[in-house]
C-alpha cells in the first residue's frame, strides 16, 4: 500500500484547480525560477558572480528530486491502488508524470548548454487552450506550451508501473551505447545509420529515454536543418563512405547491409520551401518494449521545447514511405 507521505503527495498534486498543495507548489516555483534564471548557468565557475550558477544548479537538483518522487508515486500507485480507484485517478497522475518527465529533461538540458540564449516565449494562447490545475501551469512554462495537441492524448487502457528517465545525451553515452563506433561483423550497425550524423553534428539536441532495462528511446534534432543537411552530405557521409566501403557488406548481417546501403545511396534533397517553413529537423524512436505512448510524447515535448527555446519556428522529419515501423510510431505521436 501507499505510505502516508505518498498519499499526502497525491492529494497535494490535485488539491484545488488554482490552489496547490505544498509539494506541487514547490514543483511549480522551482520550474518558474529555473526557467526565468536559466542564463545564470552560462556564467563561468571562476567569474565573480559564479554563485548564481551554483544556486541555479542547487535548485535544479531539488526540482529533479521532486520530479523523480512524483514518477515513483505513479509507479507505486499503479501497483497499490484498487482497480476502481486506479482507473479513476490514473489518467490525472499519468498526465503529471508525462509532463514532469519532459520538464525535468528540459531543465537538465538548460544546465548542459555551454552558451546561453534567451528562451523564446510562445504566443499567448487562448484561455481554453490549456487545462487548469498543476498540469496546465507546468505546460504554460514550456516553450511549446501553446502547442496543445502535444499535451492531449488518452491514457493507456492498461496502466503500466514502468519507471522512465528522460535526460539529455551525455558524452559517455556515445561509448556505453555503442553509438560512436557501431559495427556488426565489420559493418556499421543500424544505430550508426540512424544517429551517427546527429551525434557528430548536433549532439546538443539529443535526448535519451531509459527504463529499468537501460536505454529504450531517443530524440535527436538539428536547429538549422539546412546547414545540418549540407554538412552531413559534404563531410559526414563522405567520411562514412571512406570508412565503410561497399565491400564490407559481403557476408554482413542484414542490418549491417542496410546501413551500408544508406551510407552509399544518394539521399533525396529536401525542397527549399520545406526548409524555409520548417527550419529544424527531428528524429525520434523507441524500442518495441516501450508501450507507453506517454513516454514517447514526453520525448517529443522535450526535444521540441529545446528547439523552440533557441528560436525554431517549425520542424519536420524524414521517413521512408516503406518504413512501416517509423510511420506507425509517428502516427501514434499525432
Amino acid at each position: 500500500p501507499l505510505t502516508m507521505e505518498e498519499v499526502r503527495m497525491l492529494v497535494e498534486l490535485f488539491y484545488l484547480p488554482y490552489h496547490h498543495g505544498t509539494q506541487a507548489q514547490r514543483l511549480l516555483e522551482h520550474f518558474q525560477w529555473l526557467r526565468a534564471n536559466s542564463p545564470s548557468v552560462g556564467v563561468p565557475a571562476t567569474a565573480p558572480d559564479s554563485c548564481g550558477g551554483t544556486q541555479w544548479r542547487g535548485r535544479a537538483r531539488s526540482f529533479q528530486l521532486l520530479c523523480a518522487q512524483t514518477c515513483r508515486l505513479h509507479s507505486r500507485f499503479v501497483c497499490s491502488a484498487g482497480q476502481a480507484l486506479l482507473y479513476d485517478l490514473h489518467p490525472y497522475l499519468w498526465d503529471i508524470r508525462n509532463m514532469l518527465l519532459a520538464a525535468s529533461a528540459f531543465v537538465l538540458w538548460l544546465g548542459c548548454q555551454s552558451i546561453t540564449a534567451p528562451l523564446c516565449p510562445g504566443e499567448d494562447a487562448e484561455p481554453w487552450a490549456r487545462r487548469g490545475g498543476l498540469f496546465g501551469e507546468l505546460q504554460a512554462l514550456l516553450p511549446v506550451g501553446n502547442s496543445c495537441d502535444l499535451f492531449y492524448h488518452p491514457p493507456p487502457l492498461f496502466p503500466s508501473r514502468q519507471l522512465y528517465l528522460l535526460r539529455p545525451l551525455l558524452p559517455q553515452d556515445k561509448l556505453s551505447l555503442g553509438w560512436a563506433q557501431p559495427r556488426l561483423s565489420g559493418a556499421p550497425a543500424l544505430a550508426g545509420r540512424l544517429l551517427g550524423s546527429f551525434l557528430h553534428l548536433s549532439p546538443e539536441y539529443m535526448f535519451v529515454l531509459e527504463d529499468e532495462g537501460g536505454p529504450c528511446g531517443y530524440a535527436a534534432g538539428a536547429l538549422c536543418a539546412e546547414g545540418f543537411l549540407r554538412e552531413r552530405d559534404s563531410s559526414w557521409l563522405p567520411a562514412m563512405r571512406h570508412k565503410y566501403p561497399r565491400e564490407l557488406g559481403a557476408g554482413a548481417p542484414a542490418l549491417g547491409q542496410e546501413a551500408l546501403l544508406f551510407f552509399h545511396a544518394e539521399l533525396p534533397a529536401v525542397p527549399l520551401p520545406v526548409l524555409r517553413r520548417f527550419p529544424s529537423l527531428v528524429q525520434l524512436g523507441t524500442a518495441p518494449r516501450v508501450l507507453d505512448v506517454g513516454a514517447s510524447r514526453s520525448l517529443a515535448v522535450c526535444l521540441l521545447s529545446a528547439l523552440r527555446a533557441n528560436g525554431s519556428r517549425g520542424v519536420f522529419c524524414q521517413v521512408s514511405a516503406t518504413d512501416q515501423q517509423q510511420l506507425s510510431f509517428y502516427s501514434k505521436l499525432g
